[in-house]
């Protein structure tokens, strides 16, 4: 596929942008899949998708090993959230086509509307970290989280940061510093189970793909430096931002459809 300079740079910036927002709250994707559609408006949505994977799956994997640089984080609880995350992302995937897509959307776009409320209204929720022990109770909470987002990501898929640090806040009693670690832990995977179904069919522009990639790892750097930077008030502020643009995508697409 031949493309100009000013589709390289344009490109370019999408894939830093989305890297940055990605890195400290999740939500890449609604930046880099709109500008991918807007740039190649004749590209099927799987080939989208496909190639917004493999650009994001990079930026992602950057943040996860920042983050496990600067924050103290559990390898077991890790090694648990992984597993769960990428065996339910294919399962999500294989179940694609049984569940429409248009019976999703009001429940996520309920499920989102009650966590902007009440990460608004809970003026301290995500902004105490405690300090995880390694209970059966913790990682059976953190297995469950992981399957049931890791299963939403692989069939649907907005918001699944979101989701992550949400249920990793709320559940395991981390803050959002340490809730956006974890959750780079999940997005990788079920980033790397959706790839393993689109890539073997021909759904990702590799060249493009990749060129977004070192794009998407600069902007996740700088994106988790600056989370790291202003701690978890900031983060939280962000977060609820996010929410709420998906909350207006999404119910905009219901409304339409």
């Amino acid at each position: 596929m031949d493309i100009d300079v000013f589709t390289i740079i344009t490109l370019i910036g999408f894939a830093f942008t989305a890297g940055a927002i990605d890195a400290a709250v999740g939500g890449g994707g609604l930046i880099q899949i709109p500008g991918l559609m807007s740039t190649f408006p004749h590209m099927s949505t799987a080939t989208v998708i496909g190639t917004n994977k493999l650009s994001s799956i990079f930026g992602t994997a950057s943040a996860a090993y920042t983050f496990a640089k600067k924050v103290k984080l559990q390898w077991k609880l890790l090694i648990v959230i992984a597993i769960c995350a990428l065996i339910s992302s294919f399962a999500g995937a294989a179940c694609l086509s049984m569940i429409p897509q248009s019976v999703l959307r009001p429940f996520v776009l309920v499920m989102l509307i009650v966590i902007a409320i009440y990460t608004f209204m809970k003026k301290d929720f995500g902004q105490v970290h405690t300090q995880l022990e390694m209970t059966t109770k913790v990682l059976i909470l953190a297995a469950i989280g992981s399957l049931l987002i890791g299963f939403y990501d692989g069939i649907f898929g907005p918001g699944t940061g979101s989701f992550f640090i949400f249920f990793f806040i709320r559940f395991l009693g981390v803050d959002f510093l340490h809730a956006s670690a974890l959750s780079k832990i999940g997005n990788f995977m079920t980033n790397l189970a959706a790839l393993s179904f689109l890539a073997p069919t021909g759904h990702v522009l590799l060249t493009i793909g990749l060129m977004m990639a070192v794009a998407n790892v600069v902007g996740s750097v700088v994106g988790v430096r600056v989370a790291l930077k202003y701690g978890s008030g900031f983060v939280r502020k962000i977060f609820l931002v996010l929410v709420t643009v998906l909350i207006c995508r999404i119910g905009y697409q219901t409304l339409t459809m």
